[in-house]
């Protein structure tokens, strides 16, 4: 599921507007588009750059807020801007290990071939490497964006989610507790996904196929958005929001609760 809400939903923002040959009329078109032409397994193109980054990626990101969490509260910050600034640190610091996953999955959901001739993950890592090396150019393409786009989700993420559910008195029902929570959680990472996604467009436009071959069109982060904004209205900086809040918003709940959970035993039995 995560796999296929992330490739639709980056087909929807590498999409140039009605002109676009490639332009899906909607979600349901999306799917069965790809369905008609890629197969089943085209929903899965770029799953293994995920596989590879998403455990590594969730231990930096709880990891590291942690650490900036513990050195945020020898400042004068107040507490609930300091959750706030230490899951900006926490998702800058989570884009410079996974910008690279990025960028070869992104090579490989841009592909609309089949899925059985398409190349393999680390033949793609290789030509990339190859091509343009491991700068800007290359296997880290597009970091800026990625920047923005992780750090601005966690900002919001954990700040919000910890400051509300402070002001929110807990419930001494534990099933009543567990929906609390969940619920702020869903809220969270739904708020989230909607203020970051111009990150999350622009990086597509910048790491994804450009619209000349040859031609470098989407060189920056904020000017490919100032770029979108001028040629497809203030609205493409928001293309694919809906899958992608269908992903992060249950999922981000999810990650926080497991967080959560798993941080409270931790600290009573060690």
């Amino acid at each position: 599921i995560y796999c296929e809400s992330c490739l639709v939903v980056f087909r929807f923002q590498i999409q140039r507007g009605k002109g676009d040959p490639n332009s899906y009329k909607g979600l349901g078109d999306c799917f069965r588009t790809i369905f008609r032409t890629e197969g089943v397994y085209g929903f899965y193109k770029g799953i293994l750059p995920p596989i590879l980054a998403e455990t590594p990626k969730r231990a930096v990101k709880f990891f590291t807020f942690e650490q900036y969490k513990k050195l945020l509260s020898f400042t004068p910050l107040s507490p609930g801007l300091a959750l706030s600034v230490a899951g900006l640190g926490s998702g800058l610091t989570e884009a410079l290990v996974v910008n690279p996953f990025e960028v070869v999955k992104v090579s490989l959901q841009a592909n609309r071939d089949s899925f059985k001739v398409q190349p393999s993950t680390f033949e793609q890592a290789r030509t990339i490497i190859n091509a343009d090396g491991f700068g800007l150019r290359g296997l880290n393409k597009g970091l800026t964006s990625t920047l923005g786009r992780h750090g601005i989700f966690n900002m919001i993420y954990f700040g919000f989610y910890f400051n509300v559910k402070d002001a929110i008195p807990a419930s001494q029902d534990p099933r009543l507790e567990f929906m609390r929570k969940f619920a702020i959680g869903l809220v969270s990472g739904t708020v989230s996904s909607c203020v970051n996604i111009p990150f999350d467009v622009a990086k597509s436009r910048i790491q994804g196929p450009q619209p000349v071959p040859g031609e470098i069109k989407y060189r920056s982060c904020f000017q490919t958005m100032g770029l979108v904004y001028r040629e497809e209205g203030y609205l493409a900086l928001y293309k694919g929001l809906i899958p992608k809040i269908m992903r992060l918003g249950p999922g981000g709940a999810v990650m926080l609760l497991v967080y959560e959970y798993v941080s409270g035993w931790l600290q009573k039995n060690w």
